[in-house]
């Protein structure tokens, strides 16, 4: 058994030399290749000072050279911290500040914030990109390039870390306004990968896909799942996101054996039915998570590819990609059932409970806490947000164990698998994306223009999932329009946390504590939801 997840791409650079890593547009990185750069990566990081333990973090688009920095990250002994490249400057720094990183790990495409990010931080920048001139940046300087690793050794390092230490930091959005950053181990993701890859029985000569960004935790899986089979990963460039004819024809000309996405993505596909009775004739697999999958979709799917099985996962960042696991037996006949999230990984236990974490019955609802190998240590530097959300059992079945309190409420059903029935406070997914909605109304309060503002989720059935409102009073004199508004807020919030539908208010509706009526805004949102 490993303990680092970059021994894995080490060992199959032994095992197999040859064999193709990483694939994207078409560029083919093999084991050793990957290897030997990773190598040079680490002894550059370490020769600029890097320790032990340092969180490095990662702005480049999904990449052969991202893949670079993260197992050059993990070589040097230190933990990536992966960042969205269309967030604002101004949340991004938040995360830096946060998670305290000296340096940054970047490439074309990112320049203009990453000038703010410097201005703002003093952030030491690593060029990694084809690029070595490191156009457009004005505040930044790239301490050293892609091209400078050249002369650097390519000799495999003396380990630096060990299986308890973090792997990486995941910052989700935080109800307060400033993101949380979660800590996963080496331990939590190799406990994971090994399960799945036993499970799925991922070998060589597959193809795996890299759809999911490096910002979110399901990219773990596509990247180190690949790896620790010695499969190919085959990364999915974000502007095929908007095509789904060209995101098909990309599972079928790459051959692909497995898909990895959330829901929205199959949606998309199918909504515009690109998909072709008996397409991917390569493909065994199709895994989803991060949301529910709509059933309709999912009967879609299944109809047009009889030869590939269908999983469904769940799991939040802080349990380590996923917790539990179904496999669709057939293709569902009432389209109207629900698809379970099923019996818990390896390692893992899932436990629906009442407010005093005692059992509730077979089909009553409770809420969802999970227990096993995939727990994260907690919230980096941030005791009071991990004692809130990781508890100790003192009573009932799971007695003197470390739990996780998901925040979801589920039931067991008559047949013994656990079904996940939505949220059970205002954090929402939408598109693939956990938000918090006290993080988005946090937001619009810092925006001048506006006297009184709440935003509500309403669910869907359509690909989106639930969607952002907003109701709002503007001051006194102003003239407002949600343009002006979704303009400003952008400055603020990542385009997938703003609000997709507007309202403009003499007042905003109370109850009778004062408080704003969140279910009267709901019902006054003229929606056409299907």
């Amino acid at each position: 058994m490993i303990e680092r997840l970059q021994e894995w791409v080490s060992l199959r650079a032994l095992q197999s030399p040859d064999s193709v890593a990483v694939v994207c547009r078409g560029e083919k990185t093999t084991y050793t290749q990957l290897d030997a750069l990773t190598n040079q990566l680490a002894r550059m990081l370490i020769e600029k000072g890097c320790q032990r333990g340092d969180r490095i973090c990662l702005l480049l688009p999904k990449s052969t050279a991202a893949i670079v920095g993260i197992l050059g990250i993990l070589k040097a002994g230190c933990a990536y911290v992966p960042l969205d490249p269309a967030c604002p400057a101004a949340r991004l720094t938040k995360v830096v500040e946060t998670c305290g990183s000296e340096w940054i790990l970047a490439g074309s495409g990112s320049a203009a914030v990453l000038d703010e990010l410097v201005a703002a931080t003093g952030i030491r920048v690593g060029w990694l990109d084809r690029d070595d001139s490191a156009a457009g940046l004005k505040q930044a300087t790239a301490e050293f390039t892609l091209a400078g690793l050249a002369s650097v050794s390519e000799a495999p390092l003396d380990p630096r870390n060990t299986s308890i230490d973090p792997a990486y930091i995941m910052f989700t959005s935080g109800s307060t306004g400033n993101p949380k950053g979660v800590v996963i181990t080496h331990s939590n993701v190799i406990h994971f990968v090994e399960w799945a890859v036993d499970y799925f029985q991922l070998g060589d000569g597959e193809k795996l896909s890299g759809h999911s960004p490096l910002h979110f935790d399901l990219s773990v899986f596509d990247v180190f799942g690949a790896f620790a089979a010695g499969a190919e990963l085959h990364l999915v460039t974000p502007d095929l996101n908007v095509l789904p004819n060209k995101l098909a024809a990309f599972i079928r000309d790459s051959q692909l054996t497995q898909w990895f996405s959330v829901p929205s993505a199959l949606n998309y596909m199918a909504k515009f039915d690109v998909v072709r009775p008996g397409d991917f004739p390569h493909l065994k697999r199709l895994l989803w998570c991060g949301e529910v999958l709509p059933v309709p979709v999912l009967a879609y799917w299944m109809q047009r590819l009889p030869h590939v099985t269908f999983t469904n996962l769940y799991g939040p960042t802080e349990a380590t990609i996923a917790s539990a696991y179904y496999t669709v037996p057939g293709c569902p006949e009432d389209l109207r059932a629900a698809i379970p999230i099923g019996a818990p990984c390896a390692g893992e236990k899932l436990y629906v409970m009442d407010d005093n974490l005692q059992p509730v019955a077979p089909g009553v609802t409770g809420r969802l806490y999970i227990q096993g190998v995939g727990l994260s240590p907690g919230y980096y530097r941030d005791p009071v947000k991990t004692g809130e959300a990781f508890v100790q059992s003192s009573c009932g079945p799971a007695c003197g164990e470390r739990l996780y309190h998901t925040g979801d409420l589920a039931r067991v059903g008559q047949d013994g698998l656990v079904y996940f029935l939505g949220r059970a406070d205002s954090q929402i997914k939408s598109r693939g994306h956990r938000i918090e909605l006290g993080e988005v109304l946090t937001a619009l309060n810092a925006l001048e223009s506006l006297r009184e503002s709440a935003v509500v989720a309403i669910p869907t059935s359509g690909f989106e999932g639930a969607i952002i409102c907003c109701a709002y009073v503007a001051q006194p004199q102003r003239d407002v329009s949600p343009a002006v508004l979704r303009s400003e807020l952008s400055k603020l919030l990542p385009g997938y946390m703003l609000p997709t539908r507007w309202m403009a208010m003499q007042e905003l509706p109370k109850n009778a504590n004062g408080k704003i009526d969140t279910r009267v805004l709901k019902e006054q949102f003229p929606l056409e939801i299907s």
